[in-house]
This record gives structure tokens, C-alpha cells and sequence, in this order.
């Protein structure tokens, strides 16, 4: 199996660049097939195009993600699929304040590449 940390840093990287630029936000639906899963702050969304629908359509103008860890296990011993979990720090907009994130990718291998099967992220107040 390829490096998995590696993987991970560069699948992460990928996607908090394409997901902080408003204008490639749709971009993202390349990660995800027509079986992925989204769970936003506990609300599911299911699909591609309804994945992507949610993200370009979030309540802010800029977001800069600023992720702490990134942490990631292979998740099957029959294919080289990984579970990635990253926290972090999100800045939304113009606000001075910090939210604490944390975000788990469930990465299938597709060809040369990998898309997201399962995503879950939620804001952890407190």
C-alpha cells in the first residue's frame, strides 16, 4: 500500500485549496460518485451533485480552513481504501473568531486516484 499519510496530506490539501476558493467550490464534485455520503452537522446528503448543491450553497462568502492533524488508518484489509480524519481551525468570512472543526473522509481507491465514499464533518463548540 502507497503511503497513506501521504496520501492523506495531499488528498487534504487538494481539497481544502479547491473548497476555500468560492469559485472552485463546485470542483469538488469530482471527489464524490453518486453513492457518496455527506453528513453536514448531522444533516445527510447523498450523491454528487446534491453533495456539491449543499457545499456551494453554505451561509458564507470565504472560508479559510486551517487544518491541526490530519490522521489517517487504511480501512480495508481486501482494498486499499483509507479513513482520514483532520481537525482544525475554520475561519469564515471577515469574523476574528476561530471554529474548531473536524472533518472523516472515507477514501475508495478509483483508478490512479481515490473518491470520497462517506463524509462527515461537524463545528465542535464547547
Amino acid at each position: 500500500m502507497a503511503d497513506i499519510a501521504l496520501i492523506a496530506k495531499q488528498f487534504t490539501d487538494f481539497y481544502y485549496a479547491t473548497f476555500d476558493s468560492a469559485a472552485n467550490r463546485s470542483n469538488l464534485v469530482s471527489l464524490y460518485r453518486d453513492s457518496s455520503m455527506l453528513t453536514w452537522e448531522g444533516e445527510q446528503h447523498q450523491g454528487s451533485a446534491t453533495i456539491v448543491q449543499k457545499i456551494t450553497s453554505l451561509p458564507f462568502n470565504t472560508v479559510q480552513h486551517k487544518v491541526t492533524t490530519i490522521d489517517a488508518q487504511p480501512s480495508s484489509p481486501a482494498i486499499a481504501s483509507l479513513i482520514v480524519s483532520v481537525t482544525g481551525l475554520l475561519v469564515v468570512d471577515d469574523s476574528t473568531l476561530a471554529l474548531n472543526f473536524s472533518q472523516v473522509f472515507h477514501l475508495i481507491p478509483d483508478g490512479g486516484s481515490y473518491y470520497v465514499f462517506n463524509d462527515i464533518f461537524r463545528l465542535n463548540y464547547g
